[in-house]
């Protein structure tokens, strides 16, 4: 769990490249340092790449995700001017719903209804409420900057995980961790200090 999740956070990184190909504003030095910091975390996440695996898989999984939450964080950037971050979820929302609607084909339908309540909370408290907030926050600020502001995220999963899941990460995670999200604590500073 740990690094997939750690794998979904370089979207900033990804988002600190695709924002001024898309966005057409300025790349800023201090991001491809932070980029390569991230890299270097990805390293420690899975040294050894080989599609067998677990890790590598969970790790290119992770990065297939980032690049996709990067391309919809900068889709919504341009909506949100336009548009209220509520009424973008429910565009979002509905969209995932119509392409993921073949899934229940293949899902019983008693594994969901006695999933019911966990899937509700998922679906209201993280997805509609949260992300609606942090779309409002498109608006005072770059995606680029709230993106690695938000890379915080997966401490709390690593301890819900080490918690909840007994999942006690290795050190090379821990490391890969540390580096990924040191980007969090330079972009935090840069971002309040307004450069």
């Amino acid at each position: 769990m740990a690094i997939g999740m750690l794998s979904l956070f370089t979207y900033p990184v990804i988002t600190a490249f695709l924002e001024p190909l898309l966005l057409k504003s300025k790349l800023q030095k201090m991001h491809l340092l932070l980029g390569g910091l991230v890299l270097l975390g990805i390293y420690f996440l899975s040294p050894n790449f080989n599609l067998k695996d677990s890790n590598t898989l969970a790790i290119i999984m992770g990065l297939i995700s980032a690049f996709s939450y990067a391309l919809r964080n900068i889709i919504l950037k341009m909506k949100v001017h336009k548009y209220q971050g509520t009424t973008l979820m429910v565009y979002q929302t509905a969209t995932i719903a119509l392409l993921m609607l073949p899934a229940l084909f293949f899902t019983s339908s008693t594994e969901i209804l006695g999933q019911w309540e966990g899937l509700l909370a998922l679906g209201v408290i993280t997805t509609a409420i949260g992300h609606s907030l942090f779309l409002m926050t498109f608006k005072h600020f770059s995606i680029t900057t709230v993106s690695i502001l938000s890379s915080v995220q997966p401490i709390y999963g690593i301890i819900i995980g080490a918690l909840f899941l007994n999942e006690i990460p290795k050190a090379t995670t821990l490391v890969g961790g540390a580096l990924i999200l040191s980007s969090v604590l330079v972009e935090s500073v840069r971002s309040s200090k307004g450069k």
